[in-house]
């Protein structure tokens, strides 16, 4: 499979993700992180993690860095928006960002559990969808995919409350 070419801009985004990551894990959060760039490619939400902390199971890193976001700019439509996200985005967060109306998806490292860009299902590939979105993944996905084993690996190592 052909490696989708990525810009170095495209790189800081996700660096600036991965520090959200570095949020969620040092919270005891699965170390997600998410950030949503506007059309000019200025960061305009940042996300991680939170559905321990916040006791939500929508608080996942995308919906957090996408409500920053259209809070920013005063509409819960995003268009011309990019998200970088540390891990593919499951059904409910590619739900999210085909209703926000987000242009492009770039994610590092896989998930095989519960992707949706692919690995299980491949949400934004519907046609009948109103909106589709552009995805590309593997950015950063070593480093990205180094800390969430690491962090699974010290948890399982934790003994039980």
């Amino acid at each position: 499979m052909l490696q989708p070419a990525f810009s170095a801009d495209d790189e800081i985004a996700m660096q600036a993700a991965m520090q959200q990551a570095g949020l969620a894990y040092a919270a005891g959060e699965v170390p997600v992180g998410a950030v949503v760039l506007d059309s000019q490619g200025q960061i305009i939400g940042r996300g991680f993690n939170r559905t321990i902390t916040d006791h939500d199971p929508t608080g996942h890193a995308e919906i957090v860095a996408l409500r920053q976001a259209a809070a920013a700019v005063g509409n819960y439509r995003l268009p011309g928006a990019s998200v970088f996200v540390t891990l593919e985005p499951c059904a409910m967060c590619m739900g999210a960002m085909l209703h926000a109306r987000i242009s492009r998806v770039v994610y590092a490292a896989t998930d095989p559990k519960t992707g949706a860009c692919g690995s299980v299902l491949c949400v934004h590939a519907y046609p009948q969808l109103n909106h589709q979105t552009s995805v590309a993944g593997g950015l950063l996905a070593t480093e990205c995919g180094d800390l969430l084993r690491q962090f699974f690996r010290e948890r399982r190592r934790k003994p039980a409350p």
